[in-house]
């Protein structure tokens, strides 16, 4: 996995502030009637790596810019290169005034951005920065803390079950995505010298190209079946987590593994509560739509955006002004957290056999 792509500067400022795809969707704000109102469009990446783009992102966004009374677009690419183009062009075509991306792999992303600058279009990097793109602007979390909190949190629970030596195997994201290669970096700056002094062992360690769920249970059933003895599992998201879960439930160690996350998914907050994942790590995304929609919208008013941040882009050899977020680590302890953020519902949350795993947690 590549390394060192990206280093995130802390650089604080004093305020921070149609024809679609087979899968996508579009939305408009309060009418598309009015030519003079600002445009604003949005192209999602797919529903598939992890369920929070649909479920969360689009609707944050939608509410944030009828709230602001622009008009605006969003689709879903759903992980197809040629569609993400194809929207990026009508979009582009139908007059948006900002385009903001969550980029399917950074060739694709620099093209759509490059075409979009041409055309005057302001441009806005959100959750992923386009290596070697030319937008405006990147909203995003603070990724390589988002790692460092998942090395954090395998060792934690490691130790508070006592782990003697254990061999840790990473399920890292997709190879594509610069975010992955950053959790990396957080994760590794914690593990690497654990491994180092003998403390843990390093065991298997593989990419998961397009964070894709399936393959990442095959990958690792290969990781069980080739080091059945692995005692803990760097997954870096909740949908790798879950396959880890399946493959260990099958060999009747579900449980006695410690596996990281991200996201704070249903399913991944319910695994931590059953005890078949140890943590996660919660990315309010609501805070991070509402900074983006923000930025767009001052953009799209022909305003300036307010940062909080530089990110410094190897591969383009500049610093995007951008607006990151801290992320929050979520153990059994403090899934209430999430709740209470409204992130998830209890209804949602405890379901089934759930509803008393969660009485038994204090969530209400």
């Amino acid at each position: 996995m590549r390394k060192g792509l990206l280093f995130a500067t802390a650089a604080v400022s004093a305020a921070l502030l149609s024809t679609v795809t087979a899968c996508g969707s579009s939305g408009s704000g309060t009418g598309s009637g009015s030519a003079k109102k600002p445009k604003i469009g949005v192209i999602l990446p797919d529903s598939k790596s992890s369920v929070r783009w649909e479920t969360a992102d689009r609707t944050y966004l939608a509410a944030a810019f009828k709230a602001a009374g622009v008009d605006y677009d969003i689709q879903n690419a759903e992980g197809d290169k040629q569609a993400f183009q194809t929207i990026a062009d009508q979009m582009i075509t139908s007059g948006v005034n900002v385009l903001v991306i969550v980029n399917l792999d950074s060739g694709t992303g620099k093209a759509v951005l490059d075409k979009a600058k041409a055309q005057g279009v302001a441009t806005i990097d959100y959750d992923r920065l386009t290596l070697g793109g030319s937008a405006q602007y990147y909203v995003s979390f603070d990724n390589t803390q988002v790692g460092k909190l998942q090395g954090e949190g395998l060792t934690k629970c490691l130790t508070d079950m006592g782990a003697k030596n254990p061999v840790v195997a990473e399920l890292n994201g997709s190879p594509t995505d610069n975010n992955a290669t950053l959790f990396a970096n957080g994760y590794n700056g914690v593990l690497d010298p654990l491994y180092a002094s003998g403390q843990y062992t390093k065991g298997p360690n593989q990419s998961v190209p397009d964070w894709d769920n399936a393959q990442a249970q095959t990958i690792f059933e290969q990781m069980y079946t080739s080091q059945p003895a692995i005692g803990g599992v760097l997954a870096a998201n909740d949908g790798l987590a879950n396959s880890a879960v399946a493959v260990l439930r099958k060999n009747h160690r579900n449980g006695q593994v410690p596996i990281t996350g991200q996201d704070a998914t249903v399913q991944g907050l319910q695994n931590i509560l059953a005890g078949d994942q140890c943590m996660t790590v919660y990315k309010a995304v609501k805070k991070e739509a509402d900074a983006a929609s923000t930025l767009a919208v001052s953009l799209a008013g022909g305003k300036k955006g307010e940062t909080n941040a530089t990110v410094h882009d190897p591969t383009g050899n500049r610093d995007v002004p951008s607006v990151l977020l801290a992320p929050l680590s979520v153990f059994k302890n403090n899934i209430q957290d999430v709740l209470t953020d409204g992130y998830v519902t209890r209804a949602q949350l405890c379901t089934g056999d759930y509803d008393a795993l969660c009485t038994k947690a204090g969530i209400k």
